[in-house]
């Protein structure tokens, strides 16, 4: 059976001239065309990153999936997609993918942090293979020993700081793919270095509340969106290589949900749970952003 419905096309109606066109950041009549449904996952989907010629698709039921995807071509090419591939990870839902050459980091609610390699990416057999779960055995035993590095995380526990000890619920690779940074529901904050997967920094109370989404500036810059209301700005300071907190935004009334940035850096917008977004644009050429507007949220 093949894992799609038959594909569907969105409404005919034309596009609006452009002197009738609404202004910038205002919803408009777009047409899109529905190529196909994907099929064949047991529970709802968390979270999609595209991989070359194929598509990854996190569940809530510990599943990640490999579609194969072909060119797509307008509506009646049912050739678009073809079977998956499937692992089970973890204990907890994935939350959260990157690609990183031909590896996937994958983010979970039991608190860890996936390595997975993709072999045979040319042929039409797939194996994925987890490479490492973060923090990895040799990071955990040089912390363990030493008092110093062990952190109060609930009333009568202690770990290490590598250690993530709430859900990981978003990732994001630097511009040069050598750091890794994660965000958890914990409240931290941290930053990982790609080549051997060791946890460079942890950032604890980086937010009052769950940190839920994550975006890199090619400039450096770090914003971090929480269920606190705040959006926070850090950068790498150039003495000590710590990330410091430079800025914070507060515009929205409920927890920040997603936080996404335009490549050259000088906007973003922010997604709350009262289904408000707002862009915000970068001033003086400095880590200060200024809310532009708010984008009313649909039912």
């Amino acid at each position: 059976m093949r894992p799609y419905d038959q594909a569907c096309s969105a409404s005919n109606s034309s596009p609006p001239p452009s002197s009738s066109r609404p202004p910038h950041h205002h919803l408009v009549n777009a047409h899109h065309q529905c190529l196909a449904t994907l099929k064949g996952q047991n529970s709802y989907t968390t979270s999609l990153v595209l991989m070359g010629k194929f598509l990854l698709s996190g569940s809530s039921n510990k599943e990640i999936c490999l579609w194969k995807r072909n060119a797509l071509s307008p509506m009646n090419d049912y050739e678009s997609f073809t079977d998956k591939n499937m692992v089970v990870a973890g204990k907890g839902a994935v939350k959260a993918l990157v690609v990183l050459a031909d590896k996937i980091i994958s983010a979970h609610q039991d608190h860890k942090i996936r390595i997975w390699k993709i072999d045979n990416l040319v042929d039409d057999e797939q194996k994925i293979t987890q490479l490492a779960t973060l923090p990895t055995f040799s990071d955990r035993a040089l912390k363990i020993l030493l008092p110093q590095n062990h952190v109060q995380v609930r009333r009568h526990k202690k770990c290490t700081w590598v250690h993530h000890v709430d859900t990981v619920s978003a990732l994001a690779l630097s511009s040069d793919e050598s750091l890794l940074y994660s965000v958890s529901w914990d409240r931290t904050l941290k930053i990982w270095r790609t080549a051997d997967f060791k946890c460079l920094e942890s950032v604890a109370n980086a937010h009052d509340d769950a940190i839920n989404a994550i975006a890199l500036a090619s400039d450096g810059h770090v914003y971090t969106g929480s269920s606190d209301k705040k959006i926070k700005v850090w950068k790498q300071s150039s003495e000590k290589g710590k990330h410091t907190l430079v800025s914070t935004l507060e515009k929205h009334n409920s927890g920040v949900n997603a936080v996404a940035l335009s490549r050259d850096g000088l906007t973003m917008y922010s997604g709350a749970r009262d289904r408000s977004i707002v862009v915000w644009t970068k001033v003086d050429g400095g880590s200060g952003m200024a809310a532009a507007g708010d984008a009313p949220g649909t039912h």
